[in-house]
């Protein structure tokens, strides 16, 4: 055979192929940057929102009646701001990177653009302060989709929709400290079909974003080791009725919100159509609801961490979480419904506690949160993993999945519809009119 003569040009062709400059060493850079960025942002936005959320849980409990004043003006006010700044910046943001996927390069200029995720990471924060039951997890995910997007963009990489869905990922893995919970995010919401060639770009992102977290923050567990297991004859009969109650609670919430979203409810018609006026009549709910109860503030995480380690709460906790995680929603104020969800999950453990009384008690409540969370966003494999790694409940993994295979066809005979992907239609790119009204989380 013939031997190939290394010319000049031959050998520039190897180099552009295969040197420093080449794609794919760019592309690495890139997913390394980018998610060691993402993982720095994310223990940022996590420590700001912490303090926020005491901030005004200390203002509530010495002014009670300022609750009254703030929330309901402080919602007014998010809303014109984001309308005015960022309107793409409202609600969770989950919707707006699915929908960013389907058009990357477009959706870099609105869904996911710099202006917009900064404006979100300060708007989450404000939400925060004035008491809305939003959380952080959901606009961490927009602004790590963004991060990524950019990294790929400065050393000029065509950007993908796994661009953002490994973005993404990563934010989910950083918030949570849940390596795998990131990875079945993607699968299960973010990526319509999932793609082969997706597998080591998501897989590199949530890893690096993890291990950053970790090292900063260290090897914490989010909700607390909890170690409680169920007997093969308790998790058959407990983790059905969990799940058939939580999957129809979130599917409810799940109804609710869409109809709400899209104005097909006729008694809210006048009002979405003055925004701010809307988002101030739901603060009102909020506040309202907030100073009669003293826990429904905020994110929900103490209530949430309590009421596994075997605090009781009020009967009427889920239901009183649930309207004001509804009213924050559908405000279109800038925030997730991750840990709200899952407060209202804990609220659900907590009332089938009394059902099955001589059961391990932890162990029921998180029956309870990961059928509730998937009833809300359908995503079984997802809430499995996130709940069973926020509280090292390895010992549970079979009737969680049970609860929450349940809980999706219950969801499901409520809300036929995903929420987030049902949500991300209202983000179509290219339409003014709908770009710039008011989106929930």
């Amino acid at each position: 055979m013939r031997r190939r003569r290394l010319t000049p040009r031959r050998i520039r062709a190897v180099l552009r192929r295969h040197g420093p400059e080449a794609i794919v060493w760019r592309r690495r850079i890139a997913i390394l940057g980018g998610a060691i960025l993402i993982g720095l942002v994310a223990l940022l936005f996590a420590r700001l929102s912490d303090w926020a959320g005491t901030t005004f849980l200390a203002l509530a409990h010495r002014w009670w009646w300022a609750p009254l004043i703030l929330t309901p003006l402080g919602c007014a006010g998010l809303v014109w701001l984001t309308r005015a700044v960022a309107p793409t910046a409202s609600g969770s943001g989950i919707p707006q990177v699915i929908a960013a996927s389907r058009d990357p390069d477009r959706g870099m200029k609105a869904l996911v653009a710099g202006r917009t995720v900064i404006a979100k990471f300060g708007l989450t924060i404000g939400a925060l302060l004035i008491g809305a039951s939003v959380g952080r997890e959901g606009p961490t995910v927009q602004i790590a989709a963004s991060i990524m997007g950019y990294a790929h963009r400065l050393l000029a990489i065509p950007l993908r929709a796994s661009v953002y869905i490994a973005g993404g990922a990563a934010g989910v893995a950083a918030a949570f400290n849940t390596p795998l919970a990131g990875v079945a995010f993607a699968i299960e919401e973010l990526a319509a079909a999932y793609e082969q060639r997706m597998t080591l770009l998501v897989m590199a992102a949530v890893l690096i974003a993890g291990m950053v977290s970790l090292g900063l923050a260290g090897d914490y567990v989010y909700f607390g080791v909890m170690r409680q297991t169920l007997q093969v004859g308790q998790a058959v009969i407990a983790a059905p009725v969990a799940g058939l109650l939580g999957g129809i609670a979130g599917g409810l919430f799940s109804r609710l919100m869409l109809g709400m979203a899209t104005t097909g409810f006729a008694p809210l018609r006048w009002f979405r159509a003055r925004p701010v006026l809307f988002a101030g009549s739901c603060g009102i709910v909020i506040a309202v609801i907030g100073v009669a109860s003293g826990i429904t503030w905020g994110t929900g995480y103490r209530t949430a961490n309590a009421v596994i380690a075997g605090s009781d709460v009020p009967i009427w906790f889920g239901a009183a979480k649930f309207a004001t995680t509804l009213a924050t929603a559908v405000s279109g104020v800038p925030g997730g419904i991750f840990a709200p969800s899952l407060s209202v999950g804990a609220g659900i453990g907590d009332m089938l506690r009394s059902i099955f009384p001589t059961y391990p008690s932890g162990a029921v409540v998180l029956l309870g949160m990961v059928a509730y969370f998937t009833g809300v966003v359908r995503a079984p494999l997802t809430a499995v993993i996130i709940i069973s790694e926020t509280t090292a409940s390895r010992g549970l993994m079979m009737p969680l999945l049970a609860s929450a295979l349940v809980a999706d066809f219950a969801g499901q005979l409520v809300c036929k519809e995903r929420l987030y992907h049902g949500l991300s239609r209202r983000f179509a790119l290219g339409d003014p009119d709908k770009t710039a009204s008011p989106r929930p989380s």
